[in-house]
């Protein structure tokens, strides 16, 4: 089994395994979605989604009303979201989305980071045509136990993809249909485990076990960044 279909498995609960970590970024989403949308979850449907991912990642109710009084209060720090391009080892492109509230430090952690890492920094739009923006929520099967017959309905929403995965469905869409897909889970009051926007790449690349290596590493050096919230690649994770 190669590794980089080690590290697909294992990066998930290794990233909801450090709790703290995982709370301050939950807590910058929570913030970003006010300073979009205001503190109203039930006006801010931004802020509704960082509050069911708080859950998925088991964050303390006392913890999340903490993040959204911060950031609803006067001294709120002012976070902004920064896309950063470039290429790891072995000719793969990165895309690494921040949150931050000091984009010169973290612009420096990034070029570090690739540096480091056997890559390089490049510059906006350099790689971000490589992949396509999906909207992607899970939900647990007993959920909706017709899915199957609930299908039509669903692509009037903007379904693209339906997958199972044990107990749970995978429910893809586009990136512009992600609101509306949101609202469809709403309006059936369906509850979603998790709602992320993930950046899937047009194309992949198979590396051996050694250069799939220093990708995971660098891998791994950015999502220990509190600053970073997603790190998309273009190396072929499956088996």
């Amino acid at each position: 089994m190669g590794r980089a279909f080690e590290y697909r498995k294992a990066s998930k609960l290794k990233r909801w395994g450090n709790m703290a970590r995982v709370f301050t970024k939950i807590g910058r989403e929570i913030a970003i979605a006010i300073k979009d949308g205001g503190g109203d979850p039930h006006n801010n449907p931004r802020l509704r989604l960082a509050i069911q991912n708080s859950k998925k990642a088991n964050m303390p109710k006392t913890n999340v009303e903490a993040a959204i009084k911060r950031a609803t209060s006067k001294d709120s720090e002012n976070f902004a979201e920064v896309v950063y391009e470039g290429y790891g080892p072995n000719g793969i492109a990165f895309l690494v989305e921040t949150t931050t509230d000091n984009p010169t430090r973290t612009v420096a952690n990034i070029r570090m980071h690739f540096n480091r890492g056997g890559g390089s920094l490049g510059t906006s739009g350099s790689v971000d045509y490589m992949f396509t923006r999906r909207g992607v929520f899970r939900v647990k099967k007993d959920a909706i136990p017709n899915y199957e017959e609930m299908e039509f309905e669903m692509i009037d929403y903007g379904l693209d993809e339906i997958k199972v995965e044990d107990e749970e469905l995978v429910i893809s869409c586009n990136f512009t249909d992600f609101g509306s897909m949101q609202k469809f889970f709403e309006e059936n009051n369906i509850e979603v485990e998790e709602a992320l926007l993930e950046r899937v790449p047009n194309v992949t690349k198979k590396l051996n076990d050694d250069e799939a290596e220093a990708v995971i590493k660098l891998v791994e050096r950015f999502e220990d960044d509190d600053d970073v919230s997603n790190v998309f690649h273009t190396m072929d994770m499956s088996e």
